[in-house]
């Protein structure tokens, strides 16, 4: 039997325009664990009780929240692997149409790839945003708050609620990000997916766009 990765490379010859599509897999070497596996965060938790509706109306879903991924800084202080180097590495060759990601960790710019030919799917948990005057700030900043003891942040210039700038359940994934995902399937022609079971819809529907 083919070794999957000399499937891969066979594949790809050729190739001048590949999509890669990105899971929570491509980042568990560097320390983050996925959402379902071992240790992951739905599995301590119920996503249910984190959808955006609740996290706006209720005080304590968001104490609960920023002490979940923020209590130590698993994610902010993750570092890329071999894995989004390799990444990189296709795009510095020239032949990367795109890189189309579910996580929200930001490995993909850390290693180099340029935030213009990401499109985070699910968001980017690097970036806080401000849910009423729409203000960003580094997340890194508003964690320090809670490890100081903010357990519920407020935005420094309206007092509004701050909320990392990812998809929360019950949020619609962002449309330009969409967009410019149909975009790259369309100029597309190879898709390599890495570290995903393509089973969250509708993200898991555009890898299949590329024929």
């Amino acid at each position: 039997m083919l070794d999957p990765i000399d499937a891969a490379a066979r594949a790809l010859a050729g190739r001048t325009n590949v999509l890669v599509f990105t899971g929570a897999g491509i980042s568990t070497e560097s320390g983050i664990p996925d959402f379902r596996g071992p240790g992951g965060l739905w599995t301590m938790i119920d996503p249910d009780q984190f959808t955006i509706d609740r996290y706006v109306a209720s005080r304590a879903t968001r104490v609960a929240w920023w002490q979940l991924r923020f209590g130590d800084t698993q994610v902010l202080d993750a570092r890329p692997n071999d894995g989004h180097r390799a990444v990189t590495a296709l795009w510095r060759s020239g032949r990367l149409a795109g890189c189309v990601t579910q996580n929200i960790d930001g490995l993909h710019q850390k290693a180099g790839t340029p935030p213009e030919v990401v499109v985070e799917l699910h968001g980017n948990v690097n970036e806080t945003v401000c849910l009423t005057c729409e203000m960003r700030q580094p997340t890194v900043d508003v964690a320090r708050r809670v490890a100081a003891g903010d357990q519920d942040p407020a935005c420094t210039s309206c007092g509004g609620i701050l909320k990392t700038a990812v998809v929360f359940f019950g949020e619609l994934l962002p449309k330009h990000e969409l967009e410019r995902a149909a975009n790259l399937v369309d100029v597309a022609d190879a898709v390599l997916a890495v570290g995903s079971t393509l089973s969250v819809f509708p993200a898991s529907s555009i890898p299949l766009g590329v024929v």
